[in-house]
C-alpha cells in the first residue's frame, strides 16, 4: 500500500502532514494519532510508519504496539485509542457513505451531472480500499475538504 496521492503533494516530501495511507493504517489499527504526535518523530519513525504493514491480524497488532510505543517514547504518554469498525464504510462496495454524497452535492456536482461519472457507483466498486478511505475522510464535516475535489479528479470521478 506504499501509495501516495497526488493531493498530498504538497506536504509528502516533508511529511509534515500524516498521510492517508498512515491514517488508513491508524483507522486499522485503532489507534488516534494527533498531529503533535507525528511531529514528535523523526523522519525515519515517520518513514517506518509508512513502511510497515498493518493488513493481517498479526501485523496490525505489531504496528499498533510499535506506534503506542513510539508515543509513549517521545512524549510519556500513550495515544487514544478508536474504536475499530469491524465493517468499515471504505470496504463497502454496495452503497456510497452519505458524506460522500453530501460533499458532492455541497460541491454543486449533482448525482445525475454531467460531470459526474455517469456509472458512480460502479466507478466507486472500483476504487481501491485506500481510494476510498481518502475520499470518505475528505468529505467528513470535521474536515477541511480541501483536498475533496482534487482527489475525485485524480480517482477519475469527475471530468
Amino acid at each position: 500500500m506504499l501509495q501516495f496521492f497526488q493531493f498530498e503533494a504538497e506536504f509528502v516530501d516533508s511529511l509534515r502532514c500524516i498521510p492517508m495511507q498512515v491514517r488508513y493504517k491508524l483507522d486499522t489499527c485503532g489507534i488516534k494519532l494527533r498531529l503533535q504526535h507525528w511531529h514528535s518523530f523523526s523522519t525515519l519513525q515517520r518513514q517506518t510508519l509508512i513502511d510497515l504493514p498493518c493488513d493481517t491480524a498479526d501485523e496490525i497488532k505489531i504496528y499498533r504496539e510499535n506506534l503506542r510505543s513510539q508515543v509513549f517514547q517521545n512524549l510519556n504518554t500513550y495515544p487514544d485509542d478508536l474504536p475499530i469498525d469491524a465493517n468499515p464504510a471504505w470496504l463497502q462496495l454496495e452503497s456510497i457513505p452519505s458524506c460522500v454524497l453530501e460533499q458532492l452535492q455541497h460541491l454543486e456536482i449533482a448525482i445525475t451531472s454531467p460531470q459526474l461519472s455517469p456509472k458512480l457507483q460502479e466507478e466507486w466498486q472500483k476504487l481501491t480500499p485506500l481510494q476510498r478511505f481518502a475520499l470518505i475522510k475528505l468529505s467528513r464535516s470535521d474536515h477541511e475538504n480541501n483536498n475533496f475535489l482534487p482527489a475525485l479528479q485524480e480517482f477519475g470521478l469527475v471530468t
